[in-house]
């Protein structure tokens, strides 16, 4: 039995709070009460393009960190899940990855009371059911962007050619996912990235959406991922970006 260690965890662990402090703070510049972007930036849907752009920023610079080098950078449980569920991870890691993940959103969430008034204005970026949609709408849109991400992740990984540019995808694929379907559910597919947010507001307005719709999404694009025409993208490592590097030999 392989010896564990701890420092994939802690840094699994950090970089889902990074995830949660620095990208939700996008999404209260640029729609908490006062402000200043809104009154650059008028229109919603801009607005709403720049903060998925800048959310997904974050994550893949967050992938090619030190931080990333050592654990993969998930920062997500539904991406743990998709590797978990490609054997590319132990069971025991799997699990331990998902609870540093929500204990650091948990963590990551804190400093998002520093927003004051701005942050209490739209539940410190809590992702909930958009008005005149429901939970059941919010949950197939939670179903399609996670589908989405996860089957545009391993369609990346799995080809050696373009694999290194994987944490350039996240910009522009949440761009495109945040301007089409924030109104819907506030894209989050990540169920830490919502658990954190929800803590500190106390608005818990359709939770499991955020966790059932992640979940379904991700097993429906391993499904479609399993096609005849698809087999051939092969994903060799559970990590986003510093494929070479596994210290620990945990992957």
């Amino acid at each position: 039995m392989k010896k564990v260690i701890w420092w994939p965890f802690l840094s699994e662990l950090i970089g889902t709070a990074l995830l949660i402090a620095i990208g939700v703070s996008f999404v209260i510049l640029d729609f908490g009460s006062g402000s200043p972007v809104a009154r650059w930036i008028p229109d919603a849907g801009t607005r709403r393009l720049l903060t998925g752009f800048l959310f997904g920023c974050t994550g893949g610079l967050i992938a090619i960190s030190p931080i990333g080098k050592e654990s993969g950078a998930h920062i997500n449980p539904v991406v743990t899940l998709a590797f978990w569920l490609k054997n590319k991870m132990t069971n025991l890691h799997a699990s331990g990855y998902i609870v540093a993940q929500l204990i650091g959103a948990s963590l990551g969430s804190l400093p998002l009371l520093a927003w004051g008034t701005a942050g209490r204005s739209i539940d410190f970026g809590a992702t909930l059911p958009g008005p005149g949609y429901g939970v059941w709408w919010a949950a197939l849109g939670e179903v399609v962007t996670t589908f989405a991400l996860i089957i545009s992740l391993f369609l990346f990984l799995g080809q050696k050619q373009v694999r290194r540019f994987t944490p350039l995808l996240f910009p522009f694929l949440y761009a495109i996912m945040v301007y089409l379907e924030a109104p819907i559910s506030g894209t989050s597919t990540n169920p830490a990235r919502s658990l954190g947010p929800a803590l500190i507001s106390g608005n818990w307005t359709g939770w499991w959406v955020y966790w059932i719709g992640p979940i379904a999404g991700t097993i429906i694009s391993l499904l479609v991922l399993n096609h005849r025409w698809l087999i051939k993208f092969k994903v060799e490592v559970a990590k986003l970006y510093h494929f070479d590097h596994d210290p620990h030999g945990i992957f």
